[in-house]
């Protein structure tokens, strides 16, 4: 492939994925291998028809010495040469790594992406390039693969990710090579390529080569096809996790104009949603739950994903631990992801329960009997509880009803009573599924109060109220 064939190409990726608008200011990270140096070379030669402002950044790794500071200095020429402005930070990656416990590869990787996310504010670009080609995909899905991986992780490198953009992505190295040779630019090769000590490089040094020469000679572009597949169905699962959520599920959150109160995050789903979902759906309801109740997008192994799937509820498994300070809990009828620190509090509450036990009767309503004024002895219209009745603390979503037949959420009820947050884990609940027929000790649902139209009473007491109310 010629290297106007190849610079065409790569435009037409580009164009294709939407990674650039006119205007855009867009950061390369270039290492001064061929692969980055490529890169820099084509968005110099496309910025103009692109209308992008065009910068770059490298970082010296500080682990390979003379050869390091040879690829720094590389760059600030071709840089210099072509009038690209250019952003340098030295890190000690290995001590980085050490500190962490982590690979020095990962840690390079992580390094590498939060300067460039800093560098990218400083010279006000909108979007940064990396120099990912079509056979880093290829080994990444591979990779991703024998260690074990679910569809995202066999989605391969994906060409857009945020403001992070892969230009490359459409060529293979051979092409990229090709490219530089054609218009006589040299680069800098990085002797740890050469060397089968990760396994990544074990992958394209040798499995990729010899699968290429014994199997199928286009075997990257078709294990990328398969990746695509993959990413497709990625992102139809996630997609019909959140709608889900979104339809059926609770997000426990305080609203905007609730103050400086503290409330714990918390997501359920009812437990008969979640149960008939096939186990890929349920797998992608527990990651979305957990991005949710973390706050930000998180994911989690296979491992965790299966711990939540295997609960049974009451009587059997009801809690599994999850990562990022979160636990999974089983209910009768809502499974919950939420902080640790949160469903403590309710575990306390609900030991809190003991020490409220309750008599009911149901009694014939006659027109003029007169409504109980005690604080711990209601009446209900026995008619209106079409389900189980339960006796419990809070819960995602509870509700009351108040005058007019609004609903109120029983966080905002207890907001708006200025009840101290630590006092509300422990206040027992009278409730119809997520509907409260009465916070004890405060007031009942107006859904539930006796009419005209009341045929059965069902009276509720609480034997040992003393300390509520």
């Amino acid at each position: 492939m010629t290297g106007e064939a190849v610079k065409q190409r790569v435009r037409e990726y580009m164009r294709s994925w939407e990674m650039t608008e006119p205007g855009d200011g867009l950061l390369a990270g270039v290492s001064g291998g061929a692969d980055s140096v490529c890169l820099l070379f084509l968005l110099d030669e496309l910025k103009e028809e692109l209308g992008i402002r065009l910068a770059a950044f490298h970082l010296n790794h500080g682990l390979r010495g003379a050869e390091a500071d040879r690829d720094e200095a590389y760059v600030k020429e071709i840089c210099g040469r072509l009038g690209i402005p250019l952003a340098v930070a030295h890190e000690n990656v290995a001590e980085y790594a050490a500190a962490r416990g982590i690979s020095g590869e990962e840690a390079g990787r992580i390094l590498r992406y939060e300067y460039m996310k800093e560098t990218a504010e400083q010279f006000s670009c909108q979007k940064t390039a990396t120099a990912h080609h079509r056979d880093d995909s290829a080994e990444t899905v591979l990779f991703n693969m024998f260690r074990g991986s679910g569809l995202k992780g066999l989605s391969g490198i994906r060409p857009v990710r945020g403001e992070v953009i892969r230009p490359l992505l459409c060529l293979s190295r051979a092409e990229i090579a090709g490219y530089l040779e054609e218009r006589g630019i040299p680069w800098c090769e990085d002797s740890t390529n050469g060397e089968n000590v990760y396994t990544r490089n074990r992958i394209r040094n040798q499995l990729l080569p010899w699968v290429k020469e014994n199997i199928n000679a286009r075997a990257p572009e078709h294990i990328l096809a398969a990746a695509e597949l993959a990413a497709q169905a990625d992102a139809y699962f996630a997609e019909l996790a959140e709608k889900l959520l979104a339809d059926a599920g609770d997000l426990d959150r305080l609203p905007e104009d609730a103050g400086d109160v503290p409330e714990a995050l918390a997501v359920s789903i009812p437990t008969e949603i979640f149960d008939r979902q096939p186990p890929v759906v349920q797998g992608y309801l527990v990651r979305a739950m957990v991005s949710r109740a973390a706050g930000s997008p998180r994911d989690i192994s296979a491992r965790h994903v299966e711990a939540v799937r295997a609960l049974t509820g009451p009587g059997g498994g009801t809690e599994a631990v999850l990562p990022y300070g979160l636990r999974a809990v089983r209910g009768y009828d809502r499974l919950e992801v939420a902080p640790e620190k949160r469903l403590l509090s309710r575990a306390a509450g609900e030991r809190a329960l003991e020490a409220f036990p309750i008599k009911t009767r149901l009694l014939p309503y006659k027109k003029g009997m007169e409504i109980p004024k005690n604080q711990y002895t209601k009446w209900f219209d026995y008619d209106r509880i079409k389900g189980a009745l339960s006796v419990r603390t809070r819960e995602s979503g509870d509700y009351l009803m108040i005058a007019g037949g609004k609903r109120k959420l029983l966080k905002r009820f207890f907001i708006d009573e200025k009840i101290p947050e630590e006092k509300r884990a422990s206040i027992p609940l009278l409730a119809e599924g997520s509907h409260v027929l009465w916070a004890m000790g405060y007031r009942i649902s107006e859904f539930y109060k006796i009419t005209e139209n009341t045929r059965t009473i069902l009276e509720v007491q609480v034997c040992k109220g003393e300390e509520n109310g």
